[in-house]
């Protein structure tokens, strides 16, 4: 199994943070609408009208978010999504171990900056200046 591990620090509060990564309306803002996502234990999410769709396995609130992910381009293969969210300060740090078979890790890595974490750093940050 392959895996990357990515970080990501973002001038607001947890709460928003999680907001960003757990709630629909969240997903919708920052440009992975239309979504839907049950911030529960088995609560199912999709974003982008289900191009990425699966199920939340670990959902404890402002610290964990465990997921398995399947995508549009190989909708056979789940892959795992893990994220932590620490906040010290105005920063929140979220990190996230991604593992499954990947194929083109340069171009996962670049994916995720581009239509996850690029997306909610500048949402989130635009929040907090206002």
């Amino acid at each position: 199994m392959d895996a990357l591990d990515l970080s990501l620090q973002i001038k607001a509060p947890i709460e928003r943070v999680w907001w960003a990564f757990t709630a629909a309306d969240g997903a919708e803002q920052w440009g992975a609408g239309p979504a839907k996502f049950y911030p529960t234990e088995n609560g199912k999410f999709s974003y982008w009208d289900g191009d990425i769709h699966g199920v939340n396995t670990k959902v404890v609130p402002m610290q964990t978010l465990e997921q398995d992910w399947y995508g549009h381009d190989r909708p056979e293969e789940k892959y795992r999504a893990e994220f932590s969210f620490v906040q010290e300060g105005e920063l929140t740090t979220v990190k996230l171990h991604y593992s499954g078979h990947i194929y083109d890790k340069q171009r996962d890595i670049a994916d995720w900056q581009e239509y996850y974490f690029d997306p909610i750093k500048k949402l989130l940050e635009a929040d907090s200046s206002e």
